[in-house]
């Protein structure tokens, strides 16, 4: 009876102890060394009955111990990666500093429509020198402006020259009343046919020959 006892709780034992081995320290990867140890419990087990039953119980043990070590064994978890911070972005590029403005420039306000043997000015106009005073409010306190006007060939020269004048002073006023300052303007004459920019044989030359200039001297 007591033999019986022995040869039933033996593999019961040794198949618990084979498991709890598996289960207490090994890899996942160690389930070939786990099924090789449940093959020799089991055989050693089974060889407690007879030969037979030691073969079986070798191959039961050993597949037994083999998943049993793949289930529970450690070491095969995922790992989650954690992904480094993405570089800062580059710095922004240096805004390259503004290009000096020349010392002299001058503007030209062309094709003026003054009526004949007027100085008034032509609402048509008024667009053209609305633009040249906005750009002229932007100067500098210490910018100094010289105002000229000039006429076609169509007349003489005495009358051209004092109808640039009155034209060039009509200008000045304008620009003032738009906001440039009075005191940035040091100078306003005329010079009547002179200097012409195109021939005066065309509509078209004398169209650009009838101008007044703004000269801008910066400091």
């Amino acid at each position: 009876m007591s033999k019986s006892i022995a040869r039933t709780a033996l593999p019961l034992i040794m198949a618990s102890t084979v498991l709890a081995g598996c289960a207490g320290g090994v890899q996942k990867s160690d389930w070939p060394v786990c099924a090789a140890v449940g093959a020799l419990v089991g055989g050693a087990a089974g060889a407690t009955q007879n030969g037979n039953v030691a073969g079986m119980a070798a191959l039961g043990f050993g597949t037994t111990a083999g998943a049993y070590c793949w289930v529970h064994g450690k070491g095969n978890e995922q790992v989650a990666r954690v992904a480094p911070p993405p570089p800062p972005p580059p710095a922004p590029a240096p805004v390259p500093a503004p290009a000096p403005l020349p010392k002299q420039e001058v503007i030209t306000a062309s094709d003026l429509h003054f009526a004949f043997d007027s100085a008034k000015i032509n609402p048509r106009d008024q667009a053209q020198l609305d633009a040249i005073a906005a750009r002229l409010r932007g100067e500098a306190a210490s910018t100094r402006l010289s105002i000229t006007g000039y006429t076609d060939s169509v007349g003489t020269p005495a009358y051209n020259l004092r109808l640039s004048e009155r034209r060039a002073k009509s200008v000045s006023e304008y620009l003032i009343k738009a906001g440039v300052p009075a005191a940035s303007i040091v100078s306003v004459k005329g010079l009547g046919e002179s200097n012409p920019v195109a021939t005066n044989e065309t509509a078209e030359g004398r169209a650009q020959n009838r101008r007044v200039e703004i000269q801008i001297d910066r400091e």
